[in-house]
């Protein structure tokens, strides 16, 4: 028999479960029209940049001076930009150029989150409920999905939400 919960015990128990999540996006592939609504739509309520690059002209309208602008006037959230989750160039480089696998870059990034002691200094009041950005359409080939799910691993009460 399904259970039944009051309609003030189910709005708290929703709020428990929007109020410790961790949303990613990426922007490749998408509109901004598409992009903002994703964001819009969502229970997120801030962006956090996690990209190694965030002012190149292939950041098209997330390149970090515009977007910065965009995010507080197209949906009022704040922006943080966390170079600390980022890969290393070195990462990056080896991966795209082929070098090393996907298995071997999840390894080097885990690895070099572990080195940061990510955990210790987190921010749980920036990351729960923010958005992690980064350029991947797909988040099963990127560091924001390892990055949420490094997360999740040390606080298991966090839900992750790939908006796409």
């Amino acid at each position: 028999m399904p259970m039944k919960y009051s309609a003030k015990k189910l709005h708290i128990k929703m709020r428990k479960i929007l109020m410790n999540s961790i949303y990613t996006i990426g922007f490749t592939g998408k509109t901004a029209e598409k992009f903002f609504s994703l964001l819009r739509t969502s229970n997120a309520s801030r962006i956090i940049d996690v990209r190694l690059n965030n002012v190149s002209q292939l950041a098209g309208f997330t390149k970090r001076d515009d977007f910065k602008y965009f995010i507080k006037e197209i949906i009022h959230w704040d922006y943080f930009y966390m170079p600390e989750y980022a890969p290393t160039q070195d990462i990056l480089q080896d991966y795209k150029k082929k070098k090393i696998n996907w298995q071997n870059y999840t390894e080097r990034y885990i690895n070099l989150l572990d080195a940061r002691k990510i955990i210790e200094h987190i921010d749980y009041n920036i990351i729960i409920g923010g958005v992690l950005l980064c350029s991947e359409n797909d988040p099963q080939y990127c560091h924001r999905r390892l990055l949420a799910e490094y997360i999740q691993k040390h606080n298991n009460n966090i839900e992750i939400v790939h908006l796409k």
